[in-house]
């Protein structure tokens, strides 16, 4: 089971953060050229095309991962991609996408497709072509598509219990909401899609943000020895969702990482540090948490909207979290830099 579990996360984190990097490089900074160069249009409305077919990227990344064949990791694609809720059916009868779905049921749904191909294995012989994408979609896929509605409900729920903690003293509420979007965000559940639900904006939202960038932040200077550094730069750049194998089998690994969301959620609220739910789910990829700030701190560009930037979303994020991680390995000895080893092979 504890192989099983490790099998499908891996594939997931891969899924999520191949699907979601070219957007996040590249979508704050396309929407402040295109009023310049209004061509740059299509390659943001490709990036974001491209985060829709997350689902897919997902369960063909979970088949790599099971070192399934070839139609079997197809079968596993296209059965997530049913249960993710990525698409939707409009009143004219089109269909139109939906964002990345919930991703919480297009790991279930491809994890179904997992033991159902498994189970089927060389049973259908030189009809596996013909009949295993159907029968994946006919029952792996259709009982993700069935119990989307439940799943979609139980985020709901988080969400409110999330949007609860707004009603008290903000410096309060501010640290609370970080430390839960800090953790969110190395789980299968989405922060935009958490923060879309609720309409998590203004300090709540800033709050949020800053957790992701503290998880981040974080998981990039402690794994960058376990791992190369270009991947490290991808918890910052793309999500720290990438390191979610490690946090489900090592939770420890992340307690710097929460006491720093912890300091900066506090800033947030002293600070009055605002965000959009779109910015809440996304933290420094793309630049997109600290534009935000920016755009929506009175007074726009201003000498001390700008040292605010830097100073909570980059500099504060970076001491805290490596003194934090220097006491936490060297001192307490309760982490070590091979916890946040990524396996890609």
């Amino acid at each position: 089971m504890k192989e099983f579990f490790n099998k499908l996360l891996t594939g997931m984190s891969i899924g999520i953060v191949v699907s979601l990097i070219p957007n996040a490089l590249l979508g704050e900074i396309l929407k402040l050229l295109i009023p310049s160069f209004p061509f740059l249009q299509h390659i943001l409305d490709i990036t974001t095309i491209i985060m829709s077919l997350l689902p897919v990227m997902i369960g063909v990344m979970i088949g790599v991962s099971f070192k399934l064949t070839a139609i079997q990791t197809a079968s596993v694609g296209i059965a997530a991609m049913v249960g993710s809720g990525a698409i939707q059916k409009t009143a004219d009868g089109l269909f139109a996408l939906n964002g990345i779905g919930i991703v919480v049921n297009t790991g279930i749904t491809a994890a179904l497709t997992v033991l159902f191909v498994k189970f089927v294995g060389n049973r259908l012989k030189e009809y596996s072509i013909l009949l295993l994408p159907t029968l994946s979609i006919l029952i792996p896929g259709m009982i993700g598509y069935l119990i989307l509605p439940y799943m979609k409900s139980t985020t709901g729920l988080i969400g409110v219990a999330i949007a609860k903690t707004t009603s008290l003293q903000p410096v309060i509420m501010s640290i609370i909401i970080s430390v839960i979007f800090c953790i969110i965000i190395l789980s299968p559940i989405s922060t935009v899609g958490v923060a879309t639900v609720i309409s998590l904006s203004g300090i709540g939202s800033g709050a949020a943000n800053l957790g992701i960038v503290a998880a981040g932040i974080g998981l990039a200077i402690a794994s960058y020895k376990a791992n190369a550094l270009g991947t490290a730069l991808a918890h910052v750049l793309g999500s720290p969702k990438i390191q979610m194998r490690n946090f489900f089998m090592k939770p420890k690994i992340i307690i710097p990482m929460l006491i720093t969301a912890a300091v900066l959620g506090a800033l947030a609220g002293m600070l009055n540090i605002q965000g959009t739910p779109y910015s809440a789910g996304f933290g420094l990829s793309g630049l997109v948490g600290p534009l935000n700030y920016m755009h929506l701190a009175a007074g726009g560009w201003t000498t001390q909207n700008i040292t605010i930037m830097v100073t909570t979303f980059f500099i504060l994020p970076i001491l805290l979290n490596s003194v934090l991680i220097y006491i936490f390995s060297r001192k307490l000895k309760m982490i070590k830099s091979e916890d946040y080893k990524l396996h890609f092979d």
